[in-house]
């Protein structure tokens, strides 16, 4: 049996999640972001998506503009989305006349949005929360240099 390929680096894609979340919410909280696995993530989960760079964990902070109650539904509606998992329910796009399922995994990302990006849309970096008015050059500016350096935090 081989080992799953594990991606090196996070799709475009995936990145410009955390970017442009970043951009709209300087403040933010970060501390459940995630876009490569750990290897203890590898372990646990090794066919999870993260692996091959095409997911991205985003940290519920209502207070500082990222409800990822809302962004659950919003993103229902972005072609580049495959499935979406937050606070016990999981909706995919394969089953989504089912609506939203029971997600019955062994973490039930209260904390963060899990999103899975189509693997045909990785290098789609166009907004993701166009509903919402796009930051300023400024803050656009302030996203792109914290995220060039972004410290090494695995998915959960």
């Amino acid at each position: 049996m081989s080992k799953p390929k594990i991606a090196k680096v996070a799709s475009p894609a995936a990145i410009s999640v955390l970017r442009q979340a970043t951009a709209l919410s300087p403040l933010r909280k970060k501390a459940s972001d995630g876009l490569l696995p750990s290897a203890a993530h590898i372990k646990a989960s090794p066919n999870s998506d993260h692996n091959t760079g095409l997911a991205v964990d985003l940290t519920h902070d209502p207070k500082h503009g990222i409800d990822c109650k809302e962004l659950f539904q919003k993103f229902k509606d972005d072609d580049r989305v495959d499935y979406l998992i937050f606070c016990g329910k999981i909706w995919s796009r394969e089953k989504s006349k089912q609506g939203d399922r029971k997600y019955t995994g062994s973490n039930p990302h209260n904390k963060h949005l899990h999103i899975s990006i189509r693997p045909e849309f990785a290098k789609d970096t166009s907004p993701w929360f166009w509903w919402k008015n796009q930051p300023s050059l400024t803050k656009q500016i302030i996203a792109e240099t914290i995220s060039s350096n972004p410290k090494k935090k695995p998915a959960i």
